[in-house]
């Protein structure tokens, strides 16, 4: 074989990165639990602004080796995208009947009218459409905070009853899985599960969040028909080939 050659790259930094790495510490990144904490953050943020209570969770997660559908309501979404993932929500029958009750009566339906029961489609459909705004929450943060994309399928639901457990293939290439519970304000309990592929976040310079859309203000511009302003577009100087081309019928 022949002598090898040794060939050195002299790469320039972004500084603050440069900075870091001067001071023998990581850049700054972001992994499983950071996804988690986010996620979790969904969560409160979305089911307290739709019933109006305070929603909070424990400081302890658990490492749990698979996903699972659980009595007494289980919903499971799938996402995908810059990673992939399975997000689990396990009600109990005290817990979904709290959140729906007060997410309906705050959408003002009278209380006469409420399901009495958590097996009911109504507590099951209630309980997919919080699911739902929960993970359009998380996918719109992680588009602002992370620059990456992910997309959701329909969220699903099930009611189980105490002897059925039901175990979630996410067929993920290296997963990680955790597992938080949740108390409603009547600290009723209920469990979130996340399943990931194994994925690191690392930041390479600095940048701005995208900002929040203010849906106000999207609002007025579609009942006012205007849409945002698209840039002109730049005109190209004219070139001495185009006539040849016209020419040529090119």
């Amino acid at each position: 074989m022949g002598a090898s050659a040794k060939i050195c790259y002299n790469l320039r930094l972004p500084s603050a990165l440069h900075h870091t790495m001067n001071d023998t510490t990581s850049p700054v990144s972001y992994n499983t639990e950071d996804l988690l904490i986010s996620l979790c953050n969904s969560v409160t943020h979305v089911l307290g602004k739709a019933t109006h209570s305070q929603i909070h969770y424990s400081a302890m997660v658990q490492r749990i080796t698979k996903t699972c559908l659980r009595p007494d309501i289980g919903c499971f979404v799938l996402f995908d995208g810059g990673f992939s993932g399975l997000v689990i929500i396990n009600f109990t029958a005290q817990a979904a009947m709290e959140l729906y009750e007060s997410y309906m009566l705050n959408m003002g339906m009278p209380k006469e009218e409420l399901a009495g029961s958590y097996t009911s489609d109504e507590v099951s459909n209630a309980m997919g459409e919080l699911m739902n705004q929960i993970i359009g929450d998380f996918t719109s943060k992680i588009q602002r905070e992370l620059q990456t994309h992910i997309t959701q399928n329909q969220p699903k639901m099930l009611v189980l009853n105490k002897q059925v457990q039901l175990s979630v293939d996410t067929n993920l290439d290296n997963p990680e899985a955790r597992r938080v519970t949740f108390y409603t304000g009547r600290d009723n309990i209920f469990y979130l599960e996340l399943a990931i592929d194994r994925t690191e976040f690392i930041k390479l310079y600095d940048f701005e969040p995208h900002a929040v859309p203010n849906p106000d203000e999207l609002i007025e511009q579609a009942h006012n028909g205007h849409a945002p302003a698209s840039p002109a577009q730049k005109t190209s100087p004219p070139d001495d080939n185009e006539d040849l081309l016209a020419a040529l019928g090119m």
